[in-house]
């Protein structure tokens, strides 16, 4: 455990980078691990498989700012921007050099954090990674238009999520999400307060448009081409 970090409710911990109040999980004894959330999630999503990643290795699951209980701020939510973040989190706890997972978005920021950091990424692991051509789902890209701003305050007023839990059945088959449904409705969820919905709009537009994911790996994967590199792929949310 780092000094002078002391465990939260939930076993969160908490450093502050730059200003910023960062929370994040650590557990285990090993290689370092460094977990990496998707859009709208937080270190929580790891919470299954943490135990046992913790038997072999060093695992750090940070809220990704913006995220969970991480700050909020009116800030840079580029991949760029979460790779150098990501990066100064490991300085403050004297971590020199991980093996990276990211799932969805943090796909695309283990990526980017390999690309930019090469000497501090030892493997790589993506998972349902973003930023493998433009395919996003069709929610994803209404979110990043002009008027979303408005659209997601209305969805995600007590009325609005009073009728979601009594519609669940129908938007479970209407959505076309399947066994994503459930996850899709708890990051819902967590958009209720402005500071979270604008820190989600921002990080998404950072990446994506109407038409669909703005940044590829595809142009840059030959950077990658000496780092091992394990690949999973199935249902996603984006």
């Amino acid at each position: 455990m780092p000094s002078g970090t002391e465990p939260a409710d939930g076993g969160l911990l908490f450093r502050e980078v730059h200003g910023y109040r960062r929370a994040f999980r650590m557990a285990g004894d090993g290689p370092p691990l460094l977990l990496i959330h998707g859009i709208g999630d937080s270190s929580a999503t790891w919470e299954p498989v943490l135990p046992l990643l913790a038997r072999r290795f060093t695992v750090i699951a940070p809220d990704l700012l913006g995220h969970g209980e991480s700050d909020k701020p009116r800030a840079d939510y580029a991949v760029a921007a979460y790779a150098c973040g990501m990066r100064d989190l490991l300085s403050v706890l004297g971590v020199d050099r991980v093996t990276v997972a990211g799932h969805s978005l943090g796909g695309g920021i283990a990526m980017q954090f390999a690309y930019q950091f090469p000497e501090r990424c030892e493997r790589l692991v993506l998972v349902d990674s973003a930023g493998v051509g433009a395919e996003v789902h069709p929610l994803l890209r209404a979110a990043s238009g002009p008027l979303a701003d408005t659209g997601i305050r209305l969805v995600t007023s007590p009325p609005a999520r009073a009728a979601a839990r009594l519609a669940a059945p129908l938007l479970r088959l209407g959505l076309g999400l399947g066994t994503d449904f459930d996850y899709v409705m708890e990051r819902y969820q967590s958009l209720t307060s402005a500071t979270a919905r604008t820190a989600f709009l921002r990080t998404l537009r950072a990446g994506v448009d109407l038409r669909g994911q703005a940044i590829t790996m595809l142009d840059r994967c030959y950077l990658t081409a000496g780092l091992p590199t394990l690949i999973v792929w199935g249902p996603a949310t984006g």
